[in-house]
């Protein structure tokens, strides 16, 4: 009994320190009482494209990866989901009753808090803190594709490599990233031997560090 006195406090100042647009008490309670702790090994598949959409994330620690395919079976990332963040999809989709249309893999150890998804339209209405931090989730999601549209229609693809490998460096922590030249291309919707050259002409410039499967990000501001 002890223990698990100590997880739950433990997970009750985790969702306090990572979620504090949640700030109502009895919301926070609704969460610990109802929600189920996952923890992932990086890899681990959490959601298949097509599949049924049984709860919504709260990462606590680690880093999802959100990713679609192409009619050719290529994939293509949208985006990661950290710490003190929810799945922007999985709530469009569970509150339509709609099949997942990405794929959620942990792209490293990650920690969540799994919310069955029959809470969500009760929460919204009852919680004004979940409502806002719904919400919220979608406007920084819509920010992050007016960022993208921006990109494509006024950026070249030497700048959009360097804002994809920025955002991955935030999302990752870290400004060593294990990516492959075709990976940056199947994300920017362009060739490999494209981004190789790009990428070879920002190492001469200072910008990045290229190594295998390796990119180091010496600017990462």
């Amino acid at each position: 009994m002890p223990a698990t006195l100590d997880t739950h406090d433990s997970l009750a100042k985790e969702l306090r320190e990572h979620f504090p647009d949640i700030h109502e008490e009895e919301a926070r309670r609704a969460i610990l009482q109802e929600s189920k702790l996952m923890e992932l090994s990086a890899g681990d598949l959490l959601m298949e494209i097509g599949g049924h959409i049984r709860f919504v994330p709260l990462v606590l620690g680690g880093l999802l990866k959100l990713t679609r395919e192409d009619n050719d079976g290529d994939e293509l990332l949208l985006y990661h989901v950290g710490p003190g963040e929810t799945c922007a999809i999985s709530l469009t989709c569970c509150m339509t009753d709609a099949r997942s249309t990405v794929r959620v893999v942990a792209e490293e150890d990650t920690r969540i808090l799994a919310i069955p998804v029959r809470f969500m339209d009760e929460w919204t209405d009852k919680f004004r803190s979940w409502k806002t931090f719904v919400l919220l989730t979608y406007q920084r999601r819509f920010e992050e594709l007016l960022r993208t549209v921006d990109g494509l229609a006024f950026q070249k693809l030497d700048g959009r490599i360097l804002d994809l490998l920025r955002q991955q460096a935030r999302d990752q922590r870290t400004s060593t990233l294990s990516v492959t030249h075709q990976q940056i291309a199947a994300a920017l919707h362009s060739s490999r031997e494209v981004v190789s050259r790009l990428l070879k002409r920002m190492e001469k410039e200072g910008i990045v560090r290229l190594g295998r499967q390796r990119i180091e990000l010496l600017l990462v501001q």
